[in-house]
């Protein structure tokens, strides 16, 4: 009588250990009916044990992805070994509600989960067991180490006022461009008198000037093509483009420049070097040595122009 009173006692503790412990339990047959659901899943889910036993998993929560939920819980089932997924595979199982909604900076429950087998009397895996881990805070820290990293990442090569690649970053990418061997130009701009521009309409308008610059300058080529050299020195590879088209390019941005000037009742104007990859050329530094030259031949010719590099 004592041993048969310490047996109920034994399933009574471990019932009330399963029902309390601070992980989801969540008990499934062959068929992937609930069969255990405890206060954990009950508490996110605001469905009772009762309301969940027998119920079908992808009945309950049609949002669970079944083709890969199967993937993962087959093996299991066939050849008894335990799998896992982490939160930064896929963020969660269940999507519930991060548990703090207010102090917590996630909409959602991070999750890891293990899928265990559950072995009847006759050593078959009739059942698993999936624990559900609530990894919220871990998944958020990770999270804000990463933007950080990102951002500063961003700040090292990218210039914060135009977003464009500073000239740092950019010259690895010029140099990977020339080693590539696509037909291409290369442009140099330099804003015409930019420090009496400064003088006359403030530190604060120059700036959004060149942040316009630099929207358009994206616009003329890929992203990571387009840098601001230096200053009021702005730089662009224009792939694919021969001398003919990059001149046509050129002078379009010129003359946007000098829209800029109409609107603002202020002399803006910008000069243009435009080179053309050659074979001739021996590094991608003498190619942009061919664009500064024909810069300066546009600077030298009374500025707000533009000038081709010529063998």
């Amino acid at each position: 009588m004592a041993a048969n009173s310490d047996g109920i006692n034994d399933i009574h503790w471990l019932m009330d250990i399963l029902q309390n412990i601070d992980v989801g339990l969540v008990v499934l047959d062959r068929n992937y009916d609930v069969q255990l659901w405890n206060a954990f899943m009950e508490g996110h889910s605001g469905l009772s044990p009762q309301r969940a036993k027998g119920e079908n998993l992808f009945s309950l929560f049609p949002d669970i992805d079944e083709s890969w939920f199967r993937q993962k819980a087959e093996p299991v089932f066939q050849l008894k070994t335990r799998t896992f997924t982490i939160w930064e595979q896929r963020p969660y199982l269940f999507h519930f509600r991060n548990s703090r909604p207010i102090t917590g900076r996630s909409e959602f429950m991070y999750q890891n989960t293990s899928i265990i087998p559950l072995e009847s009397v006759n050593r078959q895996a009739d059942h698993i067991c999936a624990i559900i881990y609530d990894v919220t805070d871990t998944a958020v820290g990770k999270l804000d180490v990463s933007r950080a990293n990102e951002t500063l990442s961003q700040i090292q090569t990218r210039d914060s006022l135009t977003g464009l690649l500073n000239k740092s970053s950019w010259l690895p990418v010029l140099e990977d461009y020339f080693q590539s061997q696509q037909p291409g130009c290369l442009l140099l701009m330099d804003m015409d008198h930019f420090r009496d521009l400064n003088h006359s309409i403030g530190h604060q308008q120059c700036d959004e000037l060149l942040r316009r610059i630099g929207q358009g300058l994206k616009s003329l080529s890929a992203d990571n093509y387009a840098a601001r050299f230096g200053g009021e020195i702005f730089s662009v590879i224009l792939d694919n483009h021969d001398a003919t088209s990059s001149m046509e390019l050129a002078e379009k941005l010129r003359r946007s420049v000098l829209n800029l000037g109409r609107n603002s009742q202020h002399d803006i104007s910008a000069s243009i070097g435009v080179a053309e990859r050659s074979d001739q050329n021996g590094s991608a530094m003498e190619w942009l040595s061919n664009a500064d030259k024909a810069l300066y031949h546009a600077k030298e010719s009374g500025r707000n122009r533009t000038s081709l590099f010529k063998n």
